[in-house]
């Protein structure tokens, strides 16, 4: 006998049907093939596995008991393909698979961790894979395929005109300033920004964010004056609390704030940083790619 055998799944289900009907014939109308081809393909399947699958019984055939071994295992094959199947299916609706997810540190929070909690009850078989990133590499890591999908700032995404990418926006997130909870503008009505203009600021040094909080300035016309530079809102925020300065910090940000810092709404200026999703053109109809989208959209509008 040879070492490795052909396995013919056409031809294992054929003998599985004669096995369920009993002869021939009735195989034959089952699986809408004449006698002779049921005969034909059962007789190469046995010189394929090296043994007698048939047995003279009366004017019929029966299975041998080596038949019968092959179809033990064959059960379990077919029940494994019928799985696959499915498995399969449930891939090209989007309801398995893996996402890979680039997003900003305030976004994972406030955004991406919500879109994952919907997708799990709806669609337990989608993985979302989470890596935080810096905005700016958002759009490397998407465009190398190290990530399906990137969140960023519109102040750091490509031209909308770019072929390799689609952009869509998700939020347009507001900024509320960061005050020392005993700084006299505290109770102060209708506190604009051109209000604190004197005050020393706390932004990054480069980036977006200090693009975002120079350009909300300007917009309410002063340059800030930039007493310290960081990244990180804990950084900033504890500084805030310390009196050393007040900041712009985005509503998504929530998470971080200190019991020493007030938040004030800056309902006249309304500053705000504008959201995107994106993903590598084309890859917008992926059904997997649009089910973490629309989460994500789901997400933004519970912001």
């Amino acid at each position: 006998m040879n070492g490795t055998r052909d396995w013919d799944i056409r031809k294992l289900r054929i003998l599985r049907t004669l096995g369920e009907r009993g002869t021939v014939t009735a195989t034959a109308e089952e699986l809408m093939m004449t006698p002779s081809a049921v005969s034909q393909q059962l007789s190469n399947l046995s010189a394929q596995l090296g043994v007698p699958l048939l047995e003279a019984h009366g004017r019929r055939v029966r299975l041998t008991d080596a038949a019968h071994l092959v179809l033990r295992h064959a059960d379990s094959v077919f029940a494994q393909l019928e799985r696959a199947d499915a498995e399969l299916a449930g891939y090209l609706r989007g309801e398995t698979g893996t996402v890979r997810v680039g997003a900003f540190s305030t976004a994972v929070p406030a955004l991406v961790v919500p879109a994952v909690r919907r997708l799990r009850a709806a669609h337990p078989g989608l993985q979302v894979r989470i890596r935080e990133t810096e905005a700016a590499e958002a759009y490397d890591l998407l465009s190398s395929g190290r990530v399906d999908l990137a969140l960023s700032l519109a102040a750091q995404a490509p031209t909308a005109r770019d072929p390799r990418f689609a952009l869509v926006s998700l939020l347009a997130d507001p900024l509320d300033v960061a005050l020392p909870a005993d700084h006299p503008l505290v109770e102060r009505a209708g506190l604009r920004l051109a209000d604190l203009s004197d005050e020393p600021w706390i932004f990054g040094g480069s980036g977006p964010w200090s693009e975002i909080t120079l350009a909300a300035c300007e917009s309410a016309g002063f340059v800030p004056e930039q007493a310290h530079s960081a990244a990180g809102w804990t950084a900033i925020l504890a500084m805030v609390e310390a009196g050393m300065g007040v900041a712009l910090v985005p509503r998504m940000a929530a998470a971080e704030r200190r019991g020493g810092v007030v938040m004030r709404v800056l309902e006249h200026d309304q500053p705000r940083r504008h959201v995107l999703a994106a993903v590598r053109r084309g890859s917008e109809t992926s059904p997997r790619i649009a089910r973490v989208l629309s989460a994500l959209r789901a997400s933004a509008r519970a912001c």
